[in-house]
C-alpha cells in the first residue's frame, strides 16, 4: 500500500467529501458523498472509503 493511498484513508475517514474530491475531483462521486454526509455520516464514510479503495 503506497502513501498517498494510506494518507488518503485517514482524510476519508475524517473528512470523506475532500478524500472523493482528491480522489476523483467533481463528479457525481462528490455530490453522491456529499448528500450521503449530510443525509448520515456513516454512509458517507463507507462510500468514501470505497471510492478511495476503488
Amino acid at each position: 500500500m503506497d502513501t498517498n493511498k494510506l494518507l488518503l484513508i485517514v482524510i476519508a475517514i475524517l473528512l470523506p467529501p475532500v478524500a472523493v474530491f482528491l480522489k476523483s475531483g467533481m463528479g457525481k462521486d462528490l455530490l453522491i458523498n456529499i448528500i450521503l454526509c449530510i443525509l448520515f455520516f456513516i454512509p458517507g464514510l463507507l462510500h468514501a472509503l470505497w471510492v478511495v479503495t476503488k
